[in-house]
């Protein structure tokens, strides 16, 4: 104690200053609070005076050692106190621990057998722990070898699904619970390379699949298209039954009931099912079996796969790649093979590529979309109207355009079933319209030109019923509805027959044009082009034919009939094209329109009526026989008239045998207008310086002939073209009539001019009448003769002749 407080005495002797008070209370106020004396420790060394922060801990800590003293001095009691409990608590721990000792001797002593017993159970449920495990572990190496055997089976099937089944298995299920390591180090490696063979036997399959589907799409293309030329040749014969029986019923209500029965079409199923096999099949619509089946059961199956595996979008990828190559290889046109040769093959493999298509796209569970398939069609049209528009601008020959727009438009309306768009295709077909009638027009012109120029001028003799059908029924040239006995001559010549096919031949292809091009009325544009073959290509090769090869009569007799027979085939070709292309006939019947070869019509008949003219000029030359200053009037005509009425007879006797009662009827009008000019002609040459009343009662006599002659025509012609045919002689007529009359002076009579002698000129009259001489008193008295009364008759006629004279 005293210590202590010599050391409290010494610390104000060290007279410090302020300072270091200052610091002595700041260090001990932070060892106070438990503050970081770091700072004070920092500043000593940094001012260099570690010795004073020594003196100011030291100080602190004397400073302290009074409290700690004072403390002790506090509680020394019961410190003391407290020892002498815990020496009597030692004393009872002893004790207690003795008791302890014995009463763990005696548990030993008892507890030794359970213990022994206690390890022995211990042992043997490890030992029943292992076994169980090694159980356990058995079964899973059972189960996963029985997994693998099913695996490998599979395998060996090629049954690919269910081995990857197995591998999956495996790998979900057993491959963590595997107690072998070297096992499931085997499996670890095996899986992979399991997967990687089956995904490349699915891909050999798939490949072969791509090769054999495309000589399959090629079939199924031209199938699908060879039913669809079935199904419309169906429709057409529909529809000319339905034409035939329309016209029956038109021609007769009470005598004609007709029904049609439509045919159950059975084409290519745009629907056909997936089989039990998994083949995708087309079968007839009344059950007539497959036609064609086409296996999707590799692509599916490899899909299927590819979707096990986890390889779904790239496998729909490599597919749609790969048949777009297929497409883009589809369309390689070979310029080893003509166009006219490969065209099928060639748009019968994009048909059957797109029936593929159609049938992925609408069975495949998403293997190919639907705006995927869309833009391969896309394609598919842009090359093939691409590929159309370079073949047609190289074809010269309309039957190989013809014959490749019908395989088109088959292609569009096969492919049309399956919703696909054919618009464009069509386009490019209407496009090509022009050039192919030009072309065909071309053909038909060539064709008529040496049907016309093998033409012999003779007529056609039909031997059996089935040449009278072929060359006179199919194109209804029939005069009447009886069947003529056999052998059978026809008024017409091969050419009319040969002409007529070749008609037919154009109309029948115009119309299979344009039937197909998607266009639904083009009768108007079959008429345009077969009025121009009929009135510029027919009609101007009959002209060239009149014009150049008629040499004779009965060649110009023969090519008259012809075109009168060629008149009534033009009725039937319009009428043919009406009906193929399904416009009513009264339609065609009221639009009637002028026979489209009246130029060689009239040019045949002007050429026969020139011919016998020139016939009838050469029997007119005997004329010149005529007694112009005879004493009597012949009372059975002259010569001249009866060489003509024989001549005239002959000619009606054959005519009639070949040209029909109006062309007959049309070229006696002009022969006899031309006997008729002949007669006044005679009387106007300067040959006839003059001529008595007994020549014009001649003359008279030989008009009346061949008014005779007209007027037994009856058999042959109707009233009226009798009454026509006199006409052609009443020029004549009317000037005998004239030089006849009691009363010539009426002729300046307007009303009596008008109906008696309207077709006389009056300067003819004049020179004629001047010519009329008759030394006799009977009729007109005498001319020239002095100191006789000048007979009235005459009188009147010349002063008809002055006022005539005083007119003109």
């Amino acid at each position: 104690m005293h210590s202590s407080k010599t050391r409290r005495k010494v610390f104000p002797a060290n007279g410090e200053d302020s300072s270091d008070k200052q610091d002595q209370l700041l260090l001990s106020s932070a060892i106070c609070n438990n503050e970081d004396l770091g700072p004070f420790v920092r500043k000593a060394f940094v001012s260099s005076k570690p010795e004073t922060l020594l003196h100011l801990l030291r100080h602190f800590a004397r400073s302290k050692e009074s409290e700690i003293e004072e403390v002790c001095k506090a509680h020394y009691q019961d410190f003391i106190l407290a020892v002498d409990d815990l020496r009597s608590l030692l004393s009872d721990v002893d004790s207690l621990k003795s008791s302890l000792s014995d009463s763990n001797s005696k548990l030993q002593f008892v507890a030794r057998p359970l213990l022994s017993s206690l390890d022995a159970f211990a042992e043997t449920q490890n030992i029943s722990k292992n076994v169980n495990l090694a159980l356990e572990a058995v079964r899973t190496c059972f189960q996963l070898t029985e997994v693998c055997s099913r695996a490998n089976h599979h395998l060996s099937s090629d049954n690919f699904y269910m081995a990857l089944k197995c591998v999956d298995t495996i790998e979900r299920e057993l491959l963590d619970k595997t107690p072998s390591s070297t096992l499931k180090k085997m499996l670890e490696k095996k899986i992979p390379e399991i997967r990687s063979h089956i995904e490349r036997k699915v891909s050999k399959e798939f490949g072969d699949w791509l090769v054999e589907i495309r000589v399959v799409s090629r079939n199924l293309g031209q199938l699908a298209i060879g039913q669809a030329s079935s199904a419309r040749q169906r429709e057409e014969d529909l529809r000319i039954k339905q034409r035939q029986a329309e016209e029956q019923s038109r021609l007769s209500f009470r005598d004609c009931v007709y029904a049609l029965e439509e045919e159950d079409e059975d084409g290519l199923s745009a629907g056909g099912d997936i089989g039990e096999d998994g083949k995708d099949t087309f079968g007839n619509g009344g059950g007539g079996g497959g036609i064609l089946g086409f296996d999707l059961t590799p692509l599916y199956r490899a899909y299927h796969i590819n979707q096990t595996l986890g390889l779904e979008d790239r496998f729909k990828q490599y597919y749609f790649e790969n048949r777009k190559l297929q497409l883009t290889s589809d369309f390689q046109v070979s310029s080893m093979t003509p166009f006219l040769e490969s065209h099928q093959t060639f748009f019968a493999q994009i048909a059957g590529f797109f029936i593929v298509e159609d049938r992925v796209l609408r069975t495949g569970g998403g293997l190919i979309s639907k705006m995927e398939v869309e833009n391969l069609w896309e394609t598919a049209v842009s090359k093939m109207c691409s590929v159309l528009e370079d073949q047609f601008s190289r074809m010269q020959t309309a039957n190989h355009l013809l014959l490749i727009k019908d395989y088109v438009s088959l292609l569009g309306v096969t492919l049309r079933r399956y919703g696909y768009a054919i618009d464009a295709l069509l386009d490019v077909l209407s496009k090509h319209r022009d050039k192919y009638h030009e072309l065909l027009l071309s053909d038909c012109r060539k064709q008529i030109s040496e049907a016309l120029a093998a033409d012999k001028f003779e007529q056609m003799l039909m031997k059996k019923e089935y040449e009278y059908s072929m060359n006179v029924l199919s194109f209804q040239l029939q005069t009447s509805d009886i069947i003529p006995a056999f052998p059978y001559v026809a008024p017409f010549s091969s050419t009319v027959p040969d002409c007529c096919r070749i008609v037919r031949s154009f109309i029948e292809d115009s119309v299979s044009f344009m039937s197909s091009g998607g266009q639904l009325e083009f009768y108007e544009v079959i008429k345009k082009y077969l009025d121009r073959l009929l009135s510029e290509d027919l009609d101007g090769a009959l002209l060239k034919l009149i014009s150049t090869s008629v040499h004779g009569v009965s060649q110009a007799m023969q090519v008259a009939a012809n075109m009168a027979v060629l008149e009534r085939a033009c009725d039937f070709f319009f009428r043919h094209a009406a009906q193929l292309s399904g416009v009513p006939l009264r339609m065609v019947e009221r639009s009637r329109r002028q026979f489209p070869l009246s130029k060689s019509r009239d040019a045949a008949e002007e050429m026969l009526s020139g011919l016998l003219k020139t016939k009838v000029d050469g029997f007119m030359t005997l004329i010149e026989n005529v007694n112009w200053m005879a004493d009597d009037a012949p009372q059975s005509g002259n010569e001249y008239v009866n060489e003509l009425i024989i001549y005239l007879k002959t000619l009606v006797s054959t005519s009639q045998q070949i040209l029909p009662a109006n062309v007959l009827k049309r070229v006696l009008q002009e022969v006899l207008t031309h006997i008729s000019e002949k007669i006044v002609g005679a009387l106007l040459s300067d040959s006839v310086k003059r001529f008595n009343v007994n020549a014009i009662t001649g003359i008279d006599v030989d008009i009346r002939i061949l008014e005779s002659f007209t007027g037994n025509q009856g058999p042959l012609f109707s009233d009226e073209d009798v009454d026509q045919l006199k006409t052609a002689l009443v020029e004549s007529r009317h000037l005998i009539n004239l030089l006849l009359s009691n009363h010539p002076e009426n002729f300046l009579n307007p009303v009596i001019r008008d109906r008696s002698y309207n077709t006389l000129d009056h300067k003819k009259i004049v020179t004629i009448s001047e010519k009329l001489r008759d030394p006799s008193d009977r009729l007109f008295g005498t001319f020239g003769s002095r100191g006789t009364r000048q007979n009235p008759k005459k009188k009147s006629l010349d002063a008809l002749i002055k006022r005539l004279k005083d007119v003109s």
